[in-house]
């Protein structure tokens, strides 16, 4: 009897479903934050690494052939990925931030709004990418070394007006954190929308009417893609300092308490 019940307990899992509807629908979020950012990450590394390599050693009847099939599929997952990535993402960081601010108040018994965590993260990381925008797609950049200067000093410069705009001495290392990854992240999700896929949708119906007709692909067609491969290589190195500051979010306490 001793061994059976010993046996019985060793093989039953001790689970106790937690209890609360924070609990469950902000692991929810968390759950489909990650599912969805690694199906974004992924598809990015994907283009960089290897299908933009692969395209430029194909003819031209032959990237027409592949192209279009290709990146409406690709971009299909990418660019909603993307969408779901951020929003999940924001809603649970924005929760997080209601939460502290709301712990901060209960212990000090000071004020401590989330107004300026949220409002300030939107402003920043807005206008820098409004910047990266201008300097690839008006002052036409073509510089891959000079377009790394400028987007490491804006992004540096945002981070550092971020956590001097939000050091009221409330603020966690997640919300700061998350503050200034999840700003990466939003200049990432414009790009993507703004850029990549508005510059793609056009390659692609350049290259399926020259498959189809032989219709000649315009010559502002090799400017656009070399934009748009900009901004994908931009968004490429941007990704590594987003995921290092989500994981420093709860395991690298370095920008808050």
């Amino acid at each position: 009897m001793t061994f059976h019940f010993a046996l019985a307990s060793a093989l039953s899992p001790v689970f106790t479903f937690p209890s609360g509807i924070d609990t469950n629908i902000f692991m929810l979020f968390r759950w489909l934050h990650f599912i969805a950012g690694i199906a974004w990450v992924g598809l990015l590394y994907f283009f960089n690494l290897v299908n933009v390599p692969f395209m430029k050693e194909l003819d031209g009847g032959t990237k027409s052939k592949i192209f279009p099939t290709l990146m409406l599929r690709t971009l299909w997952w990418f660019r909603w990925a993307s969408l779901v990535t951020v929003v999940v993402g924001l809603g649970y960081w924005m929760h997080a931030v209601g939460t502290a601010a709301r712990s901060a108040e209960a212990i000090t018994g000071s004020p401590a709004s989330p107004g300026m965590a949220m409002g300030s993260f939107f402003v920043i990381w807005t206008v820098v990418f409004a910047v990266i925008y201008a300097l690839i797609m008006v002052a036409k950049i073509n510089n891959g070394a000079v377009l790394t200067v400028a987007v490491a000093a804006l992004t540096g410069l945002g981070s550092y007006a971020y956590l001097a705009l939000n050091n009221h001495g409330w603020e966690n290392n997640n919300l700061l954190a998350i503050g200034i990854g999840g700003g990466l992240g939003w200049i990432m999700f414009m790009n993507v929308w703004g850029v990549i896929w508005r510059i793609n949708k056009k390659l692609i119906r350049w290259h399926q009417d020259f498959a189809a007709n032989g219709t000649a692909i315009p010559a502002e067609a090799a400017a656009l893609g070399r934009m748009a491969v900009l901004t994908s290589r931009v968004n490429f190195w941007l990704s590594f300092p987003l995921l290092f500051l989500m994981g420093a979010a709860s395991h690298w306490p370095a920008f808050g308490r």
